[in-house]
């Protein structure tokens, strides 16, 4: 048996947990630069609210319905995920962290449990108990009906908060309720192509011949339709892939005009990128850095250099350097610059680098190794490579930011008596 375990609203939820003030009322959290609303609360989505609009265009709406407006707090949302998923653990012998709010459990000696419903509710109480965050549980066969039942918890009118398919009655009854596009794997485009051939929900979908899914639509469907129909095909491996590319990029707060500042916003950028590498156990050999004005500007400005490392590398002196190397070459005085990024495009996996025999290694782990420690203990940002400082021009605009209530002693709630 597998389980997906989800929390509602995350973000939004996540805000509400250190604020009572607001627990009662609706509340959205806005993207990066407080450009769109990224999550809605469950009162704040009964007004209408949709996800990914505009901030500018919903500001008066929200205004007026006295709609609780945050920015993203991603120091904040780290460390209650961190939380909730010390806590969902404990509960099985395997767990898989698929995103910041989303884990996958698989029972695999877990006989003695005779009621997973009921299962289902300790693991909601004791996430509730110690984070404050309400999740939704659903159980399955394989990890596709898993997270069918998952979205049955959360979605589907009749379900407490736990849904379980461990039969053929509760496996037609859940995927005859959902669209196609709800069904894990199937987004829009192929979902429009689904439908064409008179397919409206998973249960038809569940029905179709794998054998002829794959011939029209390829070998992801068949091993949708395999998983719909208890039969399991995907293993964490094939979930959680490591990424082929890793990307750090973000628009300005402030237009920036300053090489200097420009400098500084790239070299963090390739700071993010090693860091990201180090996590997944990857190195990079080709590097692209590129910078952009305002597609909306009169004059709209674009450049980008790839950068060939000779070795393949994890270390941030090194790429944070490569960013000095092609700098002048995609830097121009007089531009606004609006956006700019950092990505490495071709990466080699650590633990299976071939070692060139004409290039010396520009790797040092044991020190990137101190450095991510240091910074894992003391806290993100306490280390960092002297080009890669901070600025307010180019720092990312959140006008609505709570407290840190967990990872700043300045901010830790204090509780009066």
């Amino acid at each position: 048996m597998f389980s997906l375990i989800d929390a509602v609203s995350f973000y939004a939820r996540a805000e509400k947990v250190f604020d009572p003030a607001i627990r009662d009322k609706p509340v959205v959290v806005l993207t990066n630069n407080d450009g769109c609303i990224c999550a809605v609360c469950p009162l704040a989505r009964e007004l209408g609210i949709p996800k990914f609009v505009p901030y500018f265009k919903v500001k008066s709406f929200l205004a007026k319905h006295n709609v609780i407006v945050r920015s993203s707090n991603y120091e904040l949302y780290a460390d209650l995920s961190e939380r909730m998923m010390n806590v969902i653990a404990r509960y099985s012998d395997r767990h898989y962290i698929y995103s910041i709010d989303e884990s996958f459990l698989h029972f695999r000696k877990f006989t003695c449990i005779d009621d997973w419903h009921a299962y289902g509710h300790v693991i909601r109480k004791a996430v509730w108990r110690e984070t404050r965050l309400p999740v939704g549980v659903g159980f399955g066969s394989t990890l596709t009906l898993a997270k069918a039942a998952n979205h049955a918890s959360k979605k589907l009118p009749g379900f407490d908060g736990v849904a379980v398919i461990n039969d053929d009655i509760a496996r037609k009854e859940i995927l005859s309720r959902m669209s196609l596009t709800d069904v894990w794997g199937i987004g829009a485009k192929l979902g429009k192509k689904l439908s064409i051939l008179g397919l409206k929900n998973g249960w038809d979908l569940a029905t179709q011949s794998p054998k002829a899914m794959k011939s029209q639509f390829g070998v992801t469907v068949e091993r949708t339709v395999n998983e719909l129909n208890n039969i399991p095909c995907l293993n964490w491996d094939e979930i959680g892939q490591d990424k082929q590319e890793i990307f750090s990029t973000r628009s300005f707060g402030q237009r920036v005009t300053d090489g200097h500042a420009l400098r500084a916003a790239l070299s963090s950028h390739a700071s993010t990128v090693a860091k990201k590498l180090r996590k997944q156990g990857s190195l990079v050999k080709r590097l692209v850095v590129f910078v952009s004005s305002s597609p909306h500007d009169e004059q709209y400005y674009k450049r980008s250099m790839i950068y060939e490392f000779p070795v393949a590398t994890d270390n941030t002196l090194k790429i944070v350097e490569a960013v000095s190397h092609v700098f002048e070459a995609i830097f121009a005085p007089g531009i606004m610059f609006y956006r700019c990024g950092v990505g490495a495009v071709e990466l080699d996996n650590s633990h299976f680098q071939q070692q060139d025999l004409f290039n010396p290694s520009i790797n040092n782990f044991q020190l990137m190794q101190c450095y991510d420690g240091i910074n894992h203990r003391y806290g993100s940002g306490v280390i960092e490579v002297a080009a890669a400082e901070k600025s307010k021009k180019w720092a990312m605009r959140r006008s609505f930011l709570s407290p840190s209530y967990t990872s700043k002693w300045s901010e830790i709630p204090k509780i009066i008596c």
